[in-house]
């Protein structure tokens, strides 16, 4: 307990003031600052894995709109496809200078169709960008998320071994440790 109030100490945080007041021996001295680089590096981890996450949202977003913005490009096309028709049929219907405006009408929407196209499939194609984008990032964000939460198994392998004093259990460490890193390093190469 200290002066201000009520404090709860983990089982964990009373080996830590011990060891700082009365000094430890080598080893927890080592275990605790391998403890420390693992809680740092994990953080880094952490970061990256909400940054890579929040970059996939973004892109799926973004794929979203210009989806969006593609159907209604395709509704566009429909609509004058629809107006090209009734001007089609009134080229059989009407005689003379009327029939003449209606194939104007008709070569007009023609091409007015054409570039309405041309616009819907550049959106399609910068939604499918997108979302590859978006694919990528989620997987370099999985490879954050599975690195970080090796490290954190590494971090309370290291409270067990130092709680325990069971060297033994340093090789889980190492070995987590050494899987967490591997797996972050895949993560920041796009691997």
């Amino acid at each position: 307990m200290s002066g201000h109030g009520f404090h709860v100490h983990g089982p964990h945080d009373h080996e830590v003031e011990h060891v700082a007041q009365h000094g430890g021996d080598a080893f927890t001295a080592r275990v605790a600052v391998l403890t420390a680089i693992l809680s740092t590096v994990g953080a880094i981890f952490g970061y990256m894995g909400g940054h890579s996450q929040n970059s996939a949202l973004l892109y799926k977003n973004e794929a979203a709109i210009q989806k969006t913005s593609a159907s209604n490009q395709w509704n566009y096309y429909q609509a004058k496809s629809n107006k090209q028709n009734l001007a089609e049929l009134s080229i059989v219907l009407t005689r003379g200078d009327d029939r003449e405006k209606y194939v104007q009408e008709v070569a007009r929407y023609k091409k007015e169709k054409e570039e309405i196209k041309q616009d819907a499939e550049k959106l399609e194609a910068k939604a499918k960008a997108a979302d590859e984008k978006s694919e990528i990032e989620m997987h370099v964000h999985e490879r954050w998320a599975l690195a970080t939460t090796l490290l954190q198994i590494a971090i309370a392998l290291s409270a067990i071994t130092l709680l325990t004093r069971k060297r033994w259990l340093l090789i889980g460490v190492y070995g987590a440790s050494a899987l967490g890193v591997i797996t972050g390093a895949m993560g920041y190469l796009h691997l």
